[in-house]
């Protein structure tokens, strides 16, 4: 295991942002910003589009954490290019940190890119880092009410994935007010009830990728 660790850079500009989208642009690499809080399961979502996804494209990952590189070392066992990037004190990833780590991939072996933002329900919906694609994850145990709570991740994001919902019947859940709540925000959202664990859902997913990168 050689997995590089990169720390926060300064923070955002717009023209950083429209730099990084130049650049994947130019070497046909769909970028997938995945926010959402922390324990809610984003790495886990990530492994289970990489099983699926891995056999059609090649693709690598940004790991957004605080501190450590517990889960860049869960992506680094799948064989997939990872890079971690530790943000401190940081709430949110800086585009100019996206910029210097795409120096660390070979951009020409490369189709998706996943970056898994801190977890925060707050702060990443305010910055584009040049994303093709961004994806909430809010896990049933969480509680239905943070549509209602935060919302601008949610309207912030082409996808919300309800994910851990094989835990449904553990939690008293209103799965309909959340899409209720998000899609008042947000009328072009995407809505996905997915379990990694049983499968639930991630077919339907990764199709919806498919099709979004085919339409780039």
């Amino acid at each position: 295991m050689n997995i590089r660790v990169v720390h926060q850079g300064i923070d955002y500009t717009e023209e950083c942002a429209d730099e990084i989208k130049d650049i994947l642009k130019e070497k046909k690499i769909y970028l997938i910003n995945v926010m959402g809080s922390p324990g809610t399961g984003k790495t886990s979502l990530i492994i289970g589009l990489i099983e699926k996804l891995r056999e059609k494209y090649k693709i690598a990952v940004i790991e957004g954490d605080i501190a450590g590189q517990v889960d860049a070392e869960k992506i680094d066992k799948l064989g997939i290019a990872v890079v971690q990037l530790n943000l401190g004190g940081a709430c949110h990833i800086a585009p100019l940190s996206i910029k210097e780590i795409l120096d660390y991939f070979d951009l020409d072996d490369i189709d998706i890119i996943f970056v898994e933002n801190i977890g925060n329900l707050i702060c990443p919906a305010e910055f584009d880092i040049g994303e093709n694609l961004k994806i909430a994850v809010l896990s049933i145990p969480e509680g239905d009410d943070k549509v209602e709570k935060y919302p601008l991740l949610f309207a912030e994001s082409d996808v919300l994935v309800l994910n851990k919902y094989d835990m449904m019947e553990y939690f008293d859940f209103n799965d309909e007010k959340v899409v209720e709540d998000t899609m008042s925000i947000n009328k072009n959202s995407n809505i996905f009830r997915v379990s990694t664990r049983t499968d639930r859902e991630v077919e339907s997913l990764v199709n919806f990728i498919d099709k979004k990168i085919k339409d780039n």
